[in-house]
């Protein structure tokens, strides 16, 4: 048995990526479950894997793709009975996306919600999983609290909009053109900062009467370390998520002692199965009826067929996108 995925050639830009004929999957182990794709989420972290800079965890698929929507084809030992073959589903994956078929844990799947199509649903784990896990699991955000959101207008930022506003927090997002700071707006930011004319620092503490915000998730890292610490207010939370400004910052640390201040991060990939399965399971209790309810939608900016997966990651890094690139097999 073959199937279609895509490979990473060699380390280096988005060329070398090619759709191939590839030896299909092993035979599935404990409570594995086989998917035929509908549709796979490209993320960021992709395009560092493809850089040679994010290899899979072991024992993970070598192709590219953390999420992914489609049909159960064939159930492993002990999967939990809820599942059975024929369900449509999407799922957190550790790889193995882009492609026709993909083997998925049982605890890293979720009912397609309600409302949702099956494509759309595969822009939906890796955004809801990061973010559930991060600033609500982790930073307790909670409801009249303030947020701040760098990359308001990516996938994870405009899921992130929703599901606060949702939940009765004042949101506060940096972006770096008009129309992306207008999707913001249109998804329910209340504060919408363009960082390339404005300094959000000052811009939060006019709109916070000098206090700063609660929470800020953060893709950035070095470069916006102590910026980020001088705008949270007292006892205040930055999860970190991503590094697009770099790893290295030299900080004062005074602002951390005086107010309180938290500095957190992680990621989702090499997180154990057993932590993963309770990350999704928490999203299905937490956010799965605010999706059915119509009360956040996944965004999906464009779709690109299998074999031009390159494209879509030349899309993703020119950063013009808003909100979610799919891959369909």
């Amino acid at each position: 048995m073959r199937m279609r995925a895509v490979v990473i050639t060699c380390a280096g830009g988005p060329e070398v990526l090619e759709a191939r004929e590839v030896e299909d999957h092993p035979a599935l182990g404990e409570g594995e479950v086989l998917l035929e794709v509908a549709a796979a989420g490209v993320n960021r972290a992709d395009t560092v894997q493809r850089m040679g800079r994010y290899p899979p965890p072991a024992g993970a698929s070598p192709y590219p793709g953390l999420e992914c929507s489609g049909t159960i084809l064939a159930l492993g030992p002990n999967v939990p009975s809820r599942w059975a073959v024929g369900d449509k589903v999407c799922a957190l994956l550790s790889g193995g996306g882009y492609a026709d078929k993909v083997v998925a844990p049982a605890g890293q799947l979720l009912p397609i919600p309600e409302g949702v199509s099956l494509t759309h649903a595969a822009g939906l784990p890796e955004v809801a999983c990061t973010v559930w896990s991060t600033v609500f699991m982790t930073s307790h955000l909670s409801p009249g609290e303030s947020f701040l959101i760098h990359g308001g207008s990516s996938g994870i930022g405009t899921f992130a909009i929703q599901i606060a506003k949702h939940l009765g927090i004042k949101v506060f997002v940096t972006a770096g053109s008009e129309e992306k700071l207008a999707a913001c707006k249109a998804l329910g930011a209340d504060v919408c900062i363009n960082y390339r004319t404005e300094d959000f620092v000052e811009r939060i503490k006019q709109e916070t009467n000098g206090k700063g915000v609660d929470v800020i998730l953060d893709n950035i890292g070095g470069s916006y370390l102590q910026r980020n610490l001088n705008s949270l207010g007292v006892d205040g939370r930055l999860f970190i998520i991503g590094f697009q400004g770099g790893i290295a910052a030299e900080v004062n640390l005074q602002a951390v002692l005086a107010r309180r201040l938290t500095i957190q991060a992680a990621g989702l990939r090499n997180r154990s199965l057993a932590n993963k399965a309770e990350i999704v399971s928490e999203v299905e209790k937490n956010v799965w009826p605010a999706v059915a309810a119509g009360k956040v939608k996944p965004v999906i900016y464009k779709t690109f067929p299998l074999c031009e997966a390159a494209e879509a990651h030349r899309l993703m890094e020119a950063s013009t996108h808003i909100g979610k690139i799919l891959l369909l097999p």
